[in-house]
């Protein structure tokens, strides 16, 4: 090339041409012909961004404003966000059936033996009645004392206590009201006496709370033997027994199924309101009726007075002896009766009852 050529532009031949350059390539500079231009390397050095002394973590936010989706492009309508899969709501927990708390089986079954047991007794031959009186009341102060001396170590005297318990209830039966004080005072003095063969430390204590026993135990359940001693006695001792365990059974029912409102929670946690107002409900309706058919020279309304005093006592008694198991820490007197416990157990509403029914009877139809 000669030196005419320098800064004229080839002819549009050459770009064809072997010579000259490759098909797309641009025309070289002004100062050097492009024969002369050096190769150009395929691997050129990227130039310097203004920002490359950022951090990267500032690149990358840039860069991904810059992307699709991002604050700064909108060439495309965003995205409706995923539908969440709504959340299962809780299932609501049921709530527990109430129960018994007791075998229901073996307290019916029990309660059916015992049942029969004092009926046959009561209307065949009224001294076996006494008999049967005689060994619960020796049975409940065994259970007592029991759990008195495991409990808290109180030593109350058995051996006088129920050799005096069953003559209070036989007493009563042969003598009426004043040789069952005298058999109480009898006993009494007994309890102090057998105390004395013991070291005197907590003599006191041991004497006292046998005198309790036997004024708590033989003492009440010698008026169930005065109520046996009229001439309808058979009669009367049924209503006493079926008005409370009428009581007991509406306190019961109506308080398992809508009992709310707490009767004593201190003493008696599982008694409601409810349950007093089924006791009465009850035990006044079956005493109307016991006294207009079952009691000589009863009427209805005596019943429903009878009835009321019954669910009273009835609650009262249950609730002193609740009083008594909570002071010794214990659910039950004793384990002798399947399904109820012990005697004491059953005695509770009984023993307190049986005075209210007897003074009732003799003041409404007399002593007979």
């Amino acid at each position: 090339m000669n030196d005419s050529s320098w800064g004229a532009p080839p002819s549009p031949e050459y770009w064809g041409t072997p010579e000259g350059p490759s098909q797309g390539a641009f025309p070289a500079g002004p100062a050097y012909d492009a024969y002369d231009a050096p190769p150009v390397s395929r691997t050129q050095q990227m130039p310097v961004l203004p920002d490359a002394g950022r951090d990267a973590e500032d690149r990358e936010r840039d860069l991904g404003a810059a992307l699709p989706g991002g604050p700064d492009f909108r060439d495309e309508p965003p995205q409706e966000p995923m539908a969440s899969t709504p959340p299962v709501p809780p299932v609501p927990a049921q709530p527990e059936k109430k129960k018994a708390g007791r075998d229901l089986r073996a307290a019916i079954g029990v309660g059916v033996g015992l049942g029969v047991v004092i009926l046959a007794s009561l209307f065949i031959v009224k001294a076996v009645f006494v008999g049967v009186i005689a060994v619960a009341v020796v049975v409940g102060l065994w259970e007592l004392t029991s759990r008195l001396e495991e409990r808290k170590q109180i030593k109350a005297p058995l051996v006088p206590l129920a050799v005096g318990g069953a003559a209070m209830v036989v007493a009563g039966y042969v003598s009426g009201a004043g040789g069952a004080w005298v058999a109480m005072a009898l006993t009494s003095l007994a309890v102090l006496v057998w105390r004395m063969t013991e070291p005197p430390e907590g003599y006191l204590r041991d004497v006292t709370a046998g005198i309790f026993a036997a004024f708590y135990v033989p003492f009440l359940a010698t008026f169930v033997a005065l109520l046996l001693t009229a001439d309808d006695g058979p009669w009367r001792v049924f209503v006493f027994l079926l008005l409370t365990v009428v009581s007991d059974t509406g306190a019961y029912a109506i308080g398992w199924r809508f009992g709310k409102h707490k009767l004593a929670p201190r003493i008696s946690p599982g008694k409601t309101r409810e349950g007093l107002f089924g006791a009465v409900s009850f035990a006044m309706v079956a005493g109307a009726l016991c006294m207009q058919f079952l009691i000589d020279d009863g009427t209805w309304w005596q019943g429903l007075l009878l009835g009321l005093a019954v669910a009273c006592s009835a609650t009262l008694g249950d609730l002193g002896e609740s009083m008594i198991k909570r002071d010794l820490g214990i659910k039950d007197m004793g384990t002798l009766l399947p399904g109820h416990g012990g005697i004491m157990d059953r005695l509770d509403s009984l023993l307190p009852t049986a005075p209210v029914v007897w003074l009732l009877l003799v003041v409404f139809v007399g002593s007979g």
